[in-house]
């Protein structure tokens, strides 16, 4: 494949935080820079509702992914029945969309552990059990934020529901749990913070390239090469190649890989 046909894929982004003119400027720069998807994930149910918004807008170039944060309050027993019926009516309108972002939340357990303060994970685990129920039942893929000793959780409940088409965005974790993932087929995704983070370096050279995809986490910022610029999709394109300069192939080879990658688990 010559350079100027290759073709990318944001696969996990926060489209809906950007303000309006600097969601526009990101989608056009994207766009002319072959940045030709972006997987969009939401936060709630009002998140969801707007990422539908912006996916009726662009067409096909947004992959939408509709759940509930886990680094934040769980939804109410009203909220969740809310967001699930909602997530249905897309289902019977034959819309396509993934589930996400759901997960567990280890930042915010780590945060109230270090200022002594309890934290109760099972309320969260169950949440995660029930979403990926729903994922099953209506056969969609899942966009998941499991990182470290949840990721095994989010694997025990992966395979309980025998979902096979996960996604484990800007995941890091133990060896064990990465050869898990490698076994089950799952997909993890690579941020910026590869030209910074050894952790996801050595990430990158142990993890099968046809079990690869790249993102931004945006509007998330990023230090290294792109500190102190606004974060957009077009910087998947430095993180294939230095996914290729790591992996020692080319460059060419990694983005058609991981742009096939996304579509296969996406469509």
């Amino acid at each position: 494949m010559s350079t100027e046909n290759l073709k990318y894929i944001d696969a996990h982004i926060h489209l809906e935080q950007y303000n309006e003119q600097n969601c526009r400027d990101i989608m056009d720069h994207a766009l002319h820079q072959s940045v030709n998807h972006v997987v969009a994930v939401s936060m709630d149910l009002a998140s969801s509702k707007r990422t539908y918004e912006l996916a009726q807008k662009y067409g096909d170039v947004i992959i939408a992914a509709y759940g509930h944060h886990p680094e934040q309050s769980l939804p109410s027993e009203l909220e969740e029945q809310l967001l699930k019926e909602w997530i249905m009516e897309c289902h019977m309108a034959k819309q396509s969309f993934a589930i996400g972002e759901i997960g567990l939340p280890y930042y915010s357990a780590l945060e109230a552990r270090e200022q002594g303060r309890e934290f109760e994970l099972e309320p969260y685990i169950s949440f995660l059990d029930r979403m990926l129920a729903l994922a099953k039942t209506i056969e969609r893929p899942v966009v998941l934020h499991a990182v470290y000793e949840d990721a095994s959780i989010a694997c025990d409940l992966l395979e309980k529901h025998q979902i096979e088409k996960a996604h484990f965005h800007w995941f890091k974790g133990p060896t064990e749990t990465v050869h898990r993932m490698i076994e089950n087929g799952y997909y993890i995704s690579i941020t910026p913070d590869v030209f910074v983070e050894e952790e996801i370096r050595e990430l990158v050279r142990m993890y099968p390239l046809n079990q690869l995809m790249v993102e931004t986490d945006g509007p998330w910022p990023f230090e290294g090469p792109f500190v102190g610029k606004i974060t957009e999709p077009t910087m998947v394109i430095e993180v294939v190649k230095e996914i290729a300069r790591l992996k020692g192939i080319s460059s060419d080879e990694v983005a058609e890989t991981v742009y096939n990658n996304t579509l296969q688990l996406y469509q």
